[in-house]
């Protein structure tokens, strides 16, 4: 299918060369265009013949020239230049399920597309794939690409997703390995599912792609109070988080040998629920799962004490507060202690937030809502500002329960600060001096 070009961008190569909004893009030196990454792969090169229709149906080619890595200047209707992949998946744990009624419409969309995989870094199961598909992506070399495991043993996968194909594709795993296109992998643990033997049957089978097996994520569950008519779930104990950590460094022990590095990265939340500290940042490597939860704690306090350690003390008294999911907030706080040594009339009011929305089963930071810190925070001491991570913020600067941070705000009658969720960003915040990012 042709798509549809939505504008020019002015002093383009594709202006001069006389392309109209409006017109129909079909292919681009003979191969056709579907989608963005049939667009993005082909316009890699300097001279490019373009196929083109307009509203009469002629078809015309139109030549130009470009630097290497220059946007011919084309815009088209949306990024993927195609409707985004719906899941088919009915996994026994997925988030969306368990969403309160009445949020906005894009928070109920169940995306399952491998090209947000690749540009976004979105998590795919394959189920929506077919092996023309995983061929595109190998011809490509799109990599790398994050996939969405849960277990590695076909039938278990099947209950998981619920879904007929969910253990058939997993031949698609070795295809991708063998042809060189780096996999980062996650498996959301469901106790008494697919932990304990399962798990050390999933570590084991994927150890298998190695060396195109970048890492492995281990993230515990997320439940909240709306699972009526849901598949029975519950959280994981502390002995249950424990036993994971083990499972995890045994099979570390058996992979840095061989491998040179660790594979398997348990979420934050894992030593959180185990009672363990936080590893290092150097436990992390190259943060492969930073946007799963995995190591931001630990590069979070790296990066706070490195600024903290190059920041001049200060005598300059200031007061403030900040507010954090009730997981993450004995780690914050033992943080923050550290800034008083250097700004001793600096003070903190440190905050734990319930979550009301999806309710207090859902501890972390960046699920809170407007509401929630309007309702835990009413009436508590503040200061001069409530310093909030940008974690907390999603669709055009909100909650999401579509409050703004200005509504906060207003209700709570202070100044809102947003800082990014580094720890240097956080510390800058808390002394009142602008971040540098």
């Amino acid at each position: 299918m042709p798509v549809l070009i939505t504008g020019v961008e002015p002093a383009s190569p594709a202006l001069r060369a006389g392309i109209r909004p409006g017109e129909l893009l079909h292919a681009v030196n003979g191969h056709p265009i579907a989608d963005v990454l049939d667009y993005r792969f082909y316009i890699m090169e300097r001279r490019l013949v373009l196929s083109l229709s307009g509203k009469d149906g002629l078809r015309r080619t139109v030549r130009l020239t470009k630097g290497e890595y220059d946007d011919p200047g084309l815009t088209f209707d949306s990024y993927l230049m195609d409707k985004q992949r719906r899941c088919k998946n009915k996994c026994i744990f997925c988030f969306v399920d368990q969403m309160p009624k009445g949020l906005r419409e894009s928070l109920y969309f169940k995306d399952d597309d491998s090209r947000m995989s690749f540009f976004f870094g979105s998590y795919v199961t394959l189920t929506n794939m077919t092996e023309a598909d995983i061929r595109r992506i190998i011809a490509m070399h799109l990599s790398p690409i994050n996939i969405s495991v849960h277990a590695t043993d076909p039938e278990l996968r099947v209950k998981m997703l619920r879904n007929p194909r969910a253990g058939e594709v997993l031949r698609y795993l070795p295809m991708l390995a063998e042809a060189g296109i780096a996999l980062n992998t996650q498996l959301v643990l469901c106790p008494g599912i697919n932990d304990g033997e399962q798990l050390e049957r999933s570590l084991n089978d994927l150890s298998a792609l190695l060396p195109a097996l970048q890492s492995i994520a281990l993230v515990p569950v997320g439940l909240t109070v709306h699972r009526e008519g849901l598949y029975p779930l519950r959280k994981m104990t502390r002995e249950e988080a424990l036993r994971t950590l083990e499972i995890a460094d045994a099979f570390n022990e058996r992979m840095r040998p061989l491998h040179g590095r660790r594979i398997a990265f348990p979420a934050d939340e894992l030593f959180l629920t185990a009672g363990v500290p936080i590893p290092d940042a150097d436990f992390y490597g190259d943060f492969d799962q930073l946007e799963d939860g995995v190591g931001l704690l630990a590069l979070q306090r790296r990066d706070f004490l490195e600024e903290l350690e190059a920041l001049p003390g200060s005598d300059a008294p200031r007061t403030v507060s900040v507010a954090f999911g009730t997981a993450a907030t004995p780690f914050m706080r033992e943080l923050i202690a550290r800034a008083a040594e250097k700004f001793p009339h600096l003070t903190v009011h440190v905050y734990a937030v319930s979550n009301r929305l999806f309710g207090e089963t859902v501890d972390v930071t960046g699920l809170l809502c407007g509401r929630d810190l309007i309702d835990g925070l009413r009436g508590k001491p503040l200061g001069e500002t409530l310093i909030l991570s940008h974690v907390m913020l999603r669709h055009e600067n909100t909650f999401l329960d579509d409050l703004t941070p200005a509504d906060v705000e207003a209700a709570l009658g202070v100044p809102v600060t947003i800082t990014d969720e580094t720890g240097s960003g956080l510390l800058r915040a808390l002394a009142g001096l602008e971040s540098q990012s």
